[in-house]
């Protein structure tokens, strides 16, 4: 099985991180404007992309200022089953993001497109968390 896994440091405080990989407008800064999220656990994010398709993930832990886990259950075949973390410490002042995309099937292409993409979405949630504008999928470029 292969696994996606970056590192990301955030000038801002922790709780205000996990803040924004939890909420509607958080996730909505930083990923994508298309979604319905609830911090709860087992509740079913959703999150579109300009496309028909709707990726959905179950929220699996949220264990505040530290963890969060979702499983992917609908999306690119690629994608389902998957699950993705997000590992919050704090050293002074800066928040350290280890953002990992486990449980992949396979090394591909989509993959490899998947890996840019989630290093583009922790340069988006710093320079949101630290500048208050992200870079969502709406606004960037492809």
């Amino acid at each position: 099985m292969e696994k996606i896994e970056h590192v990301n440091y955030i000038k801002s405080s922790i709780s205000e991180v996990y803040k924004v990989l939890t909420t509607q407008e958080g996730l909505g800064a930083v990923w994508t404007e298309e979604l319905v999220v609830k911090p709860e656990v087992g509740f079913v994010n959703e999150f579109g992309f300009g496309d028909e398709d709707v990726t959905r993930m179950k929220v699996v832990e949220l264990s505040p200022d530290k963890r969060i886990v979702w499983k992917c259950v609908e999306s690119d075949p690629e994608w389902i089953g998957t699950g993705i973390s997000f590992d919050l410490t704090e050293r002074g002042g800066v928040t350290v993001v280890v953002l990992r995309h486990f449980e992949w099937r396979e090394l591909t292409e989509f993959y490899q497109w998947c890996n840019y993409n989630w290093a583009m979405f922790l340069l988006s949630l710093k320079a949101y968390c630290e500048d208050g504008e992200g870079t969502p999928y709406q606004k960037r470029k492809f």
